[in-house]
């Protein structure tokens, strides 16, 4: 049983080179796309647009967030000759994620949004299975995925990946959140399209927050070779099975 509110993906919102705003405005001229007022509740800054699937989509200049090269693992605390690495239950750290990864975005039409996102914002193809899937990196280096489309029936939003410096951090953070009541996730495993660890938390409203550990890396000098992927790679490794709710869309419309 859920509890809350029901949810609704407000926007998106990307940070753009400065200096580009203009150009991102041909772009999405060029594209059909409107130029349109910021939603309620949402800030004025920049340009704002709506992709193909509805969705409010900001623009701002500023600098560049996404990570220049790959994240390096965290460093752990040196340990005294005779004692356990481990720390205890009660002293181990809270997890702290380092930053936002990417987001993933249910669409009735996974291969119109990445040919809008391409072809307005110039974010590149990284890996796809058929239809159902596809992940797109930044072309100014970034993860192997900072924005991905899975199928459904309805926009939506699935899941915000967030960067850990540790196998050991997304193992710890899972078991954190299920001390804090959060009991229902996916994990510990590791993907294939993006090859991170990672481990799935359930939210209030349905959608997932993922740990995520050691993503592949694009740099910006990087010709990474986009290609399709049979169904089964576009999920796991290694894991657990995955659980029957995971890819339920609960932003879709109810059934009349």
């Amino acid at each position: 049983m859920l509890e809350g509110g029901v949810k609704r993906l407000h926007h998106v919102a990307f940070t753009v080179r400065p200096g580009s705003l203009d150009d991102l405005r041909e772009a999405l001229a060029r594209a059909g796309a409107p130029v349109i007022e910021p939603p309620a509740g949402a800030s004025e800054d920049g340009l704002w647009t709506r992709d193909p699937d509805g969705t409010p989509v900001q623009l701002v200049a500023g600098p560049k967030v996404t990570p220049s090269q790959k994240a390096s693992p965290a460093t752990p605390a040196p340990v005294a000759v005779g004692t356990g690495a481990a720390p205890s239950r009660k002293t181990a750290k809270p997890v702290r994620p380092r930053r936002l990864s990417h987001v993933l975005l249910f669409t009735p039409d996974v291969a119109r949004q990445v040919a809008f996102y391409s072809e307005t914002f110039g974010l590149r193809l990284s890996d796809r299975s058929g239809d159902i899937i596809a992940f797109m990196h930044g072309p100014h280096a970034s993860d192997h995925h900072l924005l991905a489309f899975a199928k459904s029936t309805a926009p939506g939003l699935h899941h915000s990946s967030w960067d850990v410096g540790s196998l050991d951090d997304v193992g710890l953070g899972a078991e954190m959140m299920k001390d804090k009541g959060y009991t229902q996730g996916w994990g510990v495993g590791r993907h294939v399209l993006g090859s991170n660890y990672f481990y799935y938390v359930r939210d209030p409203w349905g959608s997932w927050a993922e740990y995520s550990y050691d993503i592949d890396f694009v740099g910006a000098d990087v010709d990474w070779l986009a290609s399709d992927h049979p169904p089964e790679d576009s999920f796991y490794i290694w894991g657990p099975t995955v659980p029957d709710d995971f890819v339920i869309n609960h932003e879709q419309p109810l059934p009349a």
